[in-house]
């Protein structure tokens, strides 16, 4: 496996990126993992690697590019629980729409890829990857969000509205457990997305609670569950890319 560090220009500053693929000079389709809340740690690097090893460019930006201190202890305690919800507060839908035309842009210069484009985002990236298939439809192919928060809201540029727009095929996977993701969520979501013909599947995981796909968060994580979602994902990218 190849593995290399990229630095993407935007409007607003260098997007750092980790990005993995397989051995060779491709071109192999591409996938973007959006991180969550806890930003860039090893343990996404290890997704992305695994995403890689599925044949897949995988690149992972840092989100969080535009703050100074990006990086945080979650073992601290209340404090860094505090700091990491206020880098979060930082983003917004915009401000990712553009960041990812940037990431868009560079995988289709790039010799190493081909073809359209997947999506996978945790956590608060929820509502970016819907945000980014109903903003870039000719690029984007398949979308995978796993315990999204913020895809269903009260703003006028809540993603769900993106449903008209929607190409791409989806799969939105939620925890039984997780006082993030209100209940109106899933039902206002698949209407959205059933009344404008967008394929995809809604799926709660019985047993389930908010961060359930990651080794790193302790109790929360559910290995049987994590396997069966990383199941569908690839299914998922292998039908559509």
């Amino acid at each position: 496996m190849q593995e290399l560090t990229i630095d993407i220009h935007t409007n607003d500053g260098e997007l750092s990126c980790f990005a993995a693929h397989p051995e060779g000079s491709g071109p192999f389709p591409a996938v973007i993992l959006y991180m969550d809340a806890p930003g860039i740690r090893e343990e996404l690097r290890d997704f992305a690697r695994r995403i890689a090893q599925q044949g897949y460019f995988c690149i992972l930006p840092d989100m969080y590019y535009r703050l100074a201190d990006p990086r945080f202890d979650l073992t601290k305690g209340e404090e860094e629980m505090k700091r990491m919800f206020a880098a979060m507060s930082t983003l917004s839908l915009d401000m990712v729409r553009e960041d990812t035309g940037s990431l868009l842009q560079y995988l289709q210069d790039s010799d190493l890829v081909k073809g359209q484009v997947g999506i996978i985002g945790y956590c608060m990236s929820g509502r970016y990857v819907v945000s980014a298939a109903g903003h870039y439809p000719e690029r984007i192919n398949a979308v995978a969000s796993l315990y999204g928060v913020g895809i269903v809201s009260d703003s006028d540029d809540s993603p769900h509205l993106l449903a008209p727009h929607i190409q791409a095929e989806l799969y939105l996977g939620f925890a039984e457990n997780d006082h993030y993701v209100s209940d109106n969520v899933i039902p206002e979501l698949g209407a959205a997305l059933k009344a404008n013909g967008v394929r995809h599947v809604i799926e709660t995981h019985a047993g389930t609670e908010h961060g359930f796909c990651f080794p790193g968060r302790g109790s929360m994580y559910n290995e049987a569950a994590a396997e069966r979602v990383w199941g569908i994902v690839f299914d998922l990218f292998e039908r559509n890319l």
